[in-house]
């Protein structure tokens, strides 16, 4: 792989972006804790993305395919470290919640516009080897970001944690101000946003999917396991601190040891991209994570479950990078914005349901009974995953050669 400025500017970008987000991400879910100490409470927090998204998901694919994706990024990351900087200073559960929903619309507009930029500045030989750099960038802002989280609480507050999140979302703004204009087939559309528009905009995301049927059912399947695997993680913190009493310094310090695995997951799926399959990548990557969210949840053994999270990184690793590039390579720049949102209103509505009906289970009955039973149904749907890619494996290697 030639290494290029542009790999760079995304690597650190989005590399610095992340390894905010982690401890911004400890810090609220304890803000929250401490403020009601209420498992749905923290439960809320995973809802409001989802929510955002589906209100976003309405528009936002719209505004991003009519856009330049350049600026998209700079002006979220300014805008999240606006709000992130101010969170600190408020008291009251509800108006939080509302800060962390202005954050994810800015999140709604960035994600599609990430991937439209790896797809337009990566050469496609690139993909899979830069995603996978990404991903070990990715894991090791999950390992440094919790127990940097932990040691900055520690030693001095939680506002001090999303403080230092608004800084390196100033840093990502830069760095992604460094990147080169890329436009693509934006120009040809109609800039003006009416209901007509935003209904023939779905309607050419359906059209496009509904040609592609494979990739349709890929999607539902993959999308369906993945929002198992979101819902749970609303109530990692609660079976932590819940089940095996851990302190917050420890919980931060346990997140990030699943880094250890990641960044050696991420570490070998940037070395074996010519060994191993795409295929691979995503199937037996995906199907391995869920079986270590089962283990997870399902040990008793509080040395069980932090093995268990530091193997999770490692095939997570392999997972995302497999399907960042897979989804780089099936669906087109020219409607990746319109694509993303319609896919995000979809697993939104999953994520919501599956969220609330894991944390009201968790409340009336056994914490780990609910999540290990939703665990292994992930680990069935995993396997699904697999087996359909193992048995269309000629139809998608056709897609990629397109």
């Amino acid at each position: 792989m030639a290494l290029r400025k542009e790999y760079f500017y995304l690597w650190f970008g989005f590399g610095v972006s992340k390894l905010g987000s982690w401890i911004y991400l400890i810090a609220l879910n304890l803000t929250v804790w401490h403020l009601t100490e209420s498992p749905a409470a923290v439960a809320g927090i995973y809802i409001i993305g989802p929510i955002a998204r589906i209100i976003c998901s309405f528009f936002a694919g719209s505004i991003v395919d009519r856009s330049n994706k350049r600026t998209i990024l700079i002006f979220s990351d300014l805008s999240r470290a606006g709000i992130v900087c101010l969170m600190p200073l408020l008291t009251d559960i509800w108006l939080i919640y509302c800060f962390i929903f202005l954050a994810n619309i800015a999140v709604c507009f960035s994600n599609p516009s990430t991937t439209y930029m790896i797809t337009k500045l990566v050469q496609p030989n690139d993909r899979l080897r830069f995603n996978s750099i990404n991903a070990m960038l990715g894991s090791g802002s999950f390992m440094v970001g919790p127990a940097l989280s932990g040691a900055i609480i520690a030693f001095s507050s939680t506002s001090t944690a999303m403080w230092i999140n608004a800084c390196m979302l100033l840093f990502s703004a830069w760095m992604m101000y460094l990147l080169p204009n890329v436009q693509g087939e934006m120009t040809k559309l109609s800039k003006t946003i009416t209901p007509a528009v935003i209904r023939d905009d779905f309607y050419v995301v359906w059209k496009f999917i509904r040609e592609k049927k494979a990739i349709l059912y890929f999607f539902v399947l993959y999308s369906t396991a993945l929002m198992i695997c979101y819902s749970l993680d609303s109530q990692e913190m609660s079976f932590l601190k819940d089940f095996h009493e851990v302190s917050d310094t420890a919980y931060g310090i346990i997140v990030g040891l699943t880094g250890i695995g990641a960044i050696v997951g991420g570490f070998m799926a940037a070395k074996y991209v010519k060994k191993l399959s795409l295929i691979s990548y995503i199937g037996a990557g995906f199907s391995l994570t869920l079986v270590c969210y089962f283990v997870f949840y399902f040990s008793s053994n509080l040395i069980l479950a932090i093995a268990s999270f530091i193997l999770l990184g490692l095939f997570m690793a392999f997972s995302n990078a497999g399907y960042a590039t897979f989804y780089q390579q099936t669906i087109p720049t020219e409607i990746m914005g319109r694509f993303g949102s319609t896919l995000g209103l979809i697993e939104s509505v999953m994520q919501i349901v599956l969220t609330l009906v894991i944390g009201v289970l968790a409340e009336i009955y056994s914490i780990q009974l609910i999540t290990s039973l939703f665990a292994f149904i992930g680990v069935l749907m995993a396997c699904l995953v697999y087996v359909y890619l193992l048995r269309n494996s000629m139809l998608f290697l056709q897609e990629e050669l397109k």
